[in-house]
């Protein structure tokens, strides 16, 4: 039997502060965007356990977690890690000193067993499994595992309950799959057991944690993976929950689900939205049950809590091309010039996922999905987004006129951008090759993974934290040999001491690196949208891109149509809490929407949503945020985290005029009748609506004559989608 419980560390709090900002650089480095999402649930003084999935970045999970709950929660957590993470020697200096507290992990110690396994009789006993040529009284243990074989992409194991001799076992719940069925007939297989782990020391190591008040973070799906599906919960999370309230029920401990959603969370410079739900109380009665010996269904029971509090802030599909399909179903839906908030993106995904999940064999959803794959399809063939289809609708001047300006700003953005890309790519290219060969390993020795992407970021970022600063000091280092020996051929001037030479290289070399990052980001961007213009300028293709841009609106016509149709039907509120507008609603996009006259009331859509009013088309129109030079006026080069959220808060409630209610809604108000909220909320929806209109009339005011296609410009599209977040 192995104990788990090898590793223990406290939480000192100055350096749980000073390893978590310093490694919050890297979250900005490798993150264009972390958003938080209803954080403010998260209690400020009692003891909380956060619960977060999926688990699809391995160790940076709990590092843009942990920055975001410090960051917005003032809270430091203590980590569940898995003892074979904390044996790794970096990881596990940086998990201790940050006071997490490792456990043992059955499948992190499977060894191969001698012999094969089969089912002696399937269908009258299948918990019995016997061996042939095996040793099950030396190898196995009561309480281990045994673990088959990995047949498509599958792992499957089962506890084993009884040893009933060397070549026959007992186990506890039998084999669900049709895979390990089929394993298992026949000529039987190969398999490999696990030992059995105690928890004991670690559950109470976590229980000491919740009694004084702190805070734990653990991911239940037992390890990283790339699935597009919530694993199977462990129930070790709910047996934590249980036994700290069964051994004190006044602690007031909550539970926190936490959705850890990613936009290609292996991508360099991706974005991310780390969603909060409201804190769950455990049911007394569940307590109640541990207590009196029903552990087993309690925990059950919690476990399903737990579950549906992760699904209510996370995206879930059943694969792959179901998620890209959700995807180009939320593109389409979105009316055009409007730049939804990340945490917008995420609600709207979800509740897509979930109409789909639920009307997924209607003939008309059928139809709709063959027609979306394939204008997906025709987007693959010429090697264009779907944003970037609006580009079909320019004159040839303008187009030429655009793509010579884009030529400008790439030459230029280049020139700034090859010192730092000379400097930085021998780093560039390990991180590369060894990500790639330990996503390799990873996927070689999981049961769950599908790819071993998960893995990637956390590799790219392990060995740029290695490399870059021995690369640093090295530059330093013939820096400063060359000033010795010649002052740089001159050019250094004599009064500089190396002590200082030594100084300004480590600012230097990583001052560029960065700048170079930051300016490239944008020309990368920029760099993507020139396919579209050269396929506007090419005769054989020029006729099939305005038609691919026809089939869009089409497609975002019929998505919109049945969304509306079919959404009343699961959402009672579908129209009066819409996250878009709709696109196609009369006014809602050729004009301003109007402002309501006394005793006229407006859809809640119409009001809190106001589209932008309809413009001549501009030159850098509807592209990506980065794809415009008036971006690199805000972009402070070096500044990448979002405004402050708190300082967003009160500045919009001391500026905000709500209509004409001289000096705001006071604190004790008089108004109790129904007559008098419904004025409130008329001239409240008035004020919305100025607020509309003044900044699409800012918007209109700072156009530029050449760039790309939309309704607006992406900086203010930036800047409006930073205010709504």
């Amino acid at each position: 039997m192995m104990d788990s419980s090898e590793y223990s560390h406290e939480l000192i709090p100055w350096v749980y502060d000073l390893v978590l900002w310093t490694l919050s650089v890297l979250v900005d480095l490798f993150f264009r965007e972390v958003h938080p999402r209803g954080s403010w649930r998260v209690p400020r003084t009692a003891p909380v356990m956060f619960v977060a999935a999926p688990h699809a970045n391995q160790f940076v999970d709990s590092l843009v977690l942990m920055r975001m709950i410090r960051t917005e929660a003032k809270r430091r957590v203590s980590n569940i890690i898995a003892a074979k993470s904390m044996g790794r020697k970096f990881i596990g200096f940086m998990a201790g000193v940050m006071g997490s507290i490792s456990v043992g992990r059955a499948l992190d110690m499977v060894k191969p067993a001698k012999g094969k396994v089969y089912f002696p009789d399937p269908d009258r006993d299948p918990l019995l499994i016997r061996g042939v040529d095996t040793d099950f009284e030396k190898e196995a243990q009561r309480g281990g595992l045994v673990v088959l074989p990995t047949l498509d992409g599958e792992t499957a194991n089962a506890e084993i309950l009884e040893i009933n001799g060397p070549e026959e076992i007992r186990l506890k719940k039998d084999f669900k799959s049709k895979n390990a069925m089929k394993q298992l007939t026949g000529n039987g297989t190969k398999f490999k057991l696990a030992p059995k782990v105690d928890q004991t020391k670690v559950y109470n190591q976590v229980f000491n944690r919740l009694e004084k008040g702190g805070c734990i973070c653990i991911f239940p799906e037992g390890g990283s993976h790339d699935r597009t599906e919530l694993l199977p919960l462990k129930a070790g999370v709910a047996i934590m929950a249980l036994g700290s309230l069964a051994a004190n029920p006044e602690s007031n401990l909550k539970i926190v689900c936490c959705g850890m959603n990613y936009f290609h969370a292996h991508k360099f410079r991706s974005r991310a939205v780390v969603e909060f739900g409201a804190p769950i109380d455990v049911p007394r009665e569940l307590v109640d049950m541990y207590r009196g010996g029903e552990r087993r269904e309690a925990t059950r029971q919690l476990l399903e809590i737990i579950y549906n509090g992760l699904m209510a802030v996370t995206v879930q599909s059943p694969d792959y091309d179901t998620l890209m399909l959700i995807q180009a179903v939320r593109r389409l839906y979105k009316p055009k010039g409007k730049k939804l908030p990340l945490t917008k993106i995420i609600e709207l995904n979800r509740r897509l996922a979930k109409g789909y999940e639920h009307y997924k064999n209607d003939p008309r959803i059928q139809d709709l999905k063959k027609s979306i794959l394939d204008y997906n399809k025709q987007l693959w063939l010429l090697g264009v987004r779907d944003h970037q289809v609006e580009y079909a609708r320019f004159s040839v001047p303008v187009v030429i006129g655009t793509l010579i300006y884009r030529l400008g700003k790439i030459a230029l953005l280049f020139i700034g951008t090859l010192p730092g890309l000379f400097l930085f790519a021998p780093v560039f290219i390990a991180s590369k090759m060894i990500s790639i060969k330990k996503s390799r390993e990873a996927l070689a020795a999981s049961t769950v993974k599908l790819q071993g992407r998960d893995v990637v970021a956390t590799w790219k970022l392990l060995v740029s934290m290695a490399f870059a600063p021995l690369l640093y000091t090295t530059y330093t280092v013939a820096l400063t040999i060359w000033t010795y020996k010649n002052r740089v051929q001159g050019y250094m001037p004599p009064w500089v001491p190396l002590w200082l030479v030594v100084m300004l290289g480590y600012m230097i070399f990583p001052t560029i690196t960065f700048a170079a990052l930051r300016i490239g980001e944008i020309g990368m961007d920029i760099l993507k949208s020139m396919r579209p213009l050269v396929l506007c300028l090419n005769p054989t293709q020029a006729n099939t891109f305005v038609k691919l841009r026809q089939s869009r609106e089409n497609l975002s016509a019929r998505v919109t149509e049945l969304i509306n149709t079919l959404g009343p039907e699961i959402y009672d509120d579908f129209d009066d809490a819409r996250l878009v507008a709709d696109p196609f609603k009369e006014g809602l996009i050729e004009s301003p929407p109007a402002t309501p006259r006394a005793g006229h009331s407006r859809d809640s859509s119409e009001t809190f949503y106001p589209s932008p009013p309809r413009r001549t088309s501009t030159a850098h129109d509807h592209l990506p945020r980065n794809e415009s030079f008036k971006n690199l006026g805000s972009l402070a080069v070096f500044s990448t985290r979002p405004p402050s959220r708190s300082r967003s808060r009160s500045n919009s409630a001391s500026t905000t005029d709500l209509g004409g209610l001289s000096g705001g809604l006071k604190g004790l108000s008089t108004i109790t009748g129904k007559d008098g909220l419904d004025e409130v909320s008329k001239k409240i929806r008035g004020a919305m609506q100025e607020r509309g209109k003044e900044r699409a009339r800012r918007r209109s005011e700072g156009s530029w004559s050449f760039a790309g296609s939309g309704t607006s410009t992406p900086s203010a599209e930036g800047e409006e989608g930073k205010k709504e977040v």
